[in-house]
C-alpha cells in the first residue's frame, strides 16, 4: 500500500466516517483527494467490524452526490474563466477542462454516470456539467445513478474481500487494471443502453 494510502487509512482509522465524507465531497469538487480510495478504505474497515457498511456506503453516496451538486452550482454561476483561473493550482486547467468538456458535448447524461469510475471525469464531473449548460434535473439524475453504482461496485467489493487478509492487497495493487477492462466495458454497454433506448 502507498504513503498517501497509509495516511489515508490512518485518517479513516482516527476519524471514520468523517473522514471519509471528506475526501469523498472535496475529491467530487475538484480536489485531488482519493476518494475512490476512501470508499475502499473505509469498507475494508467495515469488513474488520471497525465501521458500519451501510453507513459507509450511504456516506460516500451523500458525500459524492452533494460533491457533485456543489461543482455544478460553481461551474453554473462561475463559469469557465474564472474557475480555471483560480483552481489551476488543484487541476482545474484549461487542458483537463477541454478533454472533459469534449466527453460532456459527446455523450451528455451518460459522460456523469461513466465519470464516477475515471479519475479525472470524476473530479471535474459536476463543474463541467454546470459550466456546459446541462439542465440540472437531468444531471441530478445521472448524478445520483453513477453515485450509487460507483459506491456499491467498491463498497461492495471491498467489504467482501476486506474480510481476507490476502485479498485486499491484491486487489488494491491491481486495481488500476481491473479499471482498465471494467470502464470501457461499462462504457460500451451504457452506450448501448443509451442508443436502444432513443426512439427510432
Amino acid at each position: 500500500m502507498s504513503g498517501l494510502a497509509q495516511h489515508l487509512a490512518s485518517l479513516i482509522s482516527e476519524y471514520g466516517i468523517a473522514a471519509l465524507f471528506g475526501s469523498v465531497m472535496f475529491e467530487s469538487l475538484g480536489a485531488p483527494l482519493p476518494g475512490e480510495s476512501a470508499v475502499i478504505l473505509a469498507s475494508t474497515a467495515a469488513a474488520e467490524g471497525k465501521l458500519n457498511i451501510y453507513a459507509v456506503l450511504a456516506a460516500a453516496f451523500l458525500a459524492a452526490v452533494a460533491g457533485d451538486n456543489v461543482g455544478y452550482l460553481l461551474g453554473r454561476k462561475l463559469g469557465r474563466p474564472v474557475i480555471t483561473r483560480y483552481g489551476a493550482r488543484f487541476g482545474l486547467t484549461d487542458a483537463a477542462f477541454d478533454k472533459v468538456e469534449a466527453v460532456a458535448h459527446r455523450h451528455g447524461p451518460l459522460m456523469v454516470v461513466v465519470a464516477r469510475f475515471v479519475v479525472v471525469l470524476r473530479q471535474l464531473n459536476g463543474i463541467v456539467a454546470g459550466t456546459t449548460g446541462m439542465r440540472w434535473p437531468v444531471f441530478v439524475l445521472a448524478n445520483a445513478a453513477g453515485a450509487a453504482l460507483w459506491v456499491l461496485v467498491w463498497g461492495t467489493l471491498a467489504y467482501r474481500f476486506g474480510k481476507s487478509v490476502d485479498v485486499v492487497p491484491f486487489v488494491w495493487h491491481h486495481l488500476s487494471a481491473v479499471m482498465a477492462v471494467a470502464v470501457p466495458l461499462m462504457i460500451l454497454a451504457l452506450v448501448a443502453l443509451h442508443f436502444r433506448a432513443r426512439p427510432g
